[in-house]
């Protein structure tokens, strides 16, 4: 256990005790609070990373591609937690943009030494974000507290990642993709999306759902638990999860109340149909290298 997580974890205690509030924390908790967003954005620290089965811990691990799982890190959603319950409203100012928070913008002047760019009028990165190198974020677009966006990785105009989402490296959100948030309970696994993954425009993934790795998602998918996988590669039905090095799109089944009067020419409820990424598809979907350069 690392000192920080120890300072977090004992703050947390405190706050859930009684014995700390926004209206006593002093110089003290402040300085583990500023230290706990800085090892957010420099990357040190993560709401969710993937472990092997020696190192999971009992709660909150989900599948993923290979043999390793995401799993939660409790702590740093409790560290996350605390940066609202102990701090007053007030209001900020940074880059010409005036808000009234319990949390100012987070700083950017790191982002261009790693080649990481965010276009005017209208991306905003709150505090405790991290973004990787060689990023691009275009205008409007929103990166949440927690939020971990891996190297190459593209934030199309109008997407929201939501507070604790991890993206992967080298992933294309499509524009007005909604990435969802989970902060509480804080047992709970936030939304995955893995490594060299492409999301149509109009996307949405909520609830902690895991998009594995080298999947690329047609436009206007939703991906939540509450709607099923058919996954036509393995011939099995999956909750919560696309399974790495799919195509997935979305169609329509029948739904059990088709036979109701109401329903003239019977009811139908959305489900994603995954099938064999083809080549075809993944040379769609390349990204051209003039964005790079």
């Amino acid at each position: 256990m690392s000192a920080l997580e120890s300072e977090i974890g004992e703050l947390w205690e405190r706050k859930q005790n009684g014995d700390v509030s926004a209206a006593t924390a002093g110089e003290d908790e402040f300085a583990t609070l500023e230290a706990f967003l800085e090892a957010l954005e420099d990357g040190e620290i993560r709401a969710a990373e993937k472990r092997g089965s020696a190192e999971q811990s009992s709660a909150g691990s989900r599948t993923s591609s290979g043999n390793d799982e995401w799993v939660v890190n409790e702590w740093v959603k409790q560290g996350i937690l605390l940066n609202f319950g102990l701090r007053e409203n007030q209001a900020y100012d940074y880059g010409g943009v005036d808000h009234y928070d319990v949390l100012p913008l987070r700083e950017t002047e790191d982002l261009g030494a790693r080649g990481t760019r965010n276009t005017p009028d209208g991306t905003t990165i709150r505090r405790g974000a991290y973004l990787g190198s060689d990023c691009i974020m275009m205008s409007p677009s929103f990166v949440n507290i927690g939020a971990h966006v891996g190297d190459g990785t593209l934030v199309d105009s109008c997407d929201t990642v939501g507070s604790c989402a991890q993206i992967g490296e080298n992933v294309k959100l499509g524009a007005n993709t909604l990435i969802g948030g989970v902060l509480e309970p804080v047992e709970n696994a936030p939304v995955i999306v893995e490594d060299n993954v492409s999301l149509g425009a109009g996307c949405r993934v909520t609830s902690g759902f895991v998009v594995g790795e080298n999947s690329v998602v047609g436009e206007n998918t939703l991906l939540t638990p509450r709607i099923p996988v058919y996954d036509l590669v393995e011939e099995e039905v999956l909750y919560g999860e696309l399974p790495a090095n799919r195509r997935a799109f979305t169609r329509f089944v029948e739904s059990s109340v088709s036979d109701h009067d109401l329903f003239e020419g019977g009811a139908y409820k959305p489900a994603v149909v995954a099938t064999d990424l083809e080549t075809e598809t993944l040379e769609a979907t390349e990204r051209e290298d003039a964005l790079r350069e």
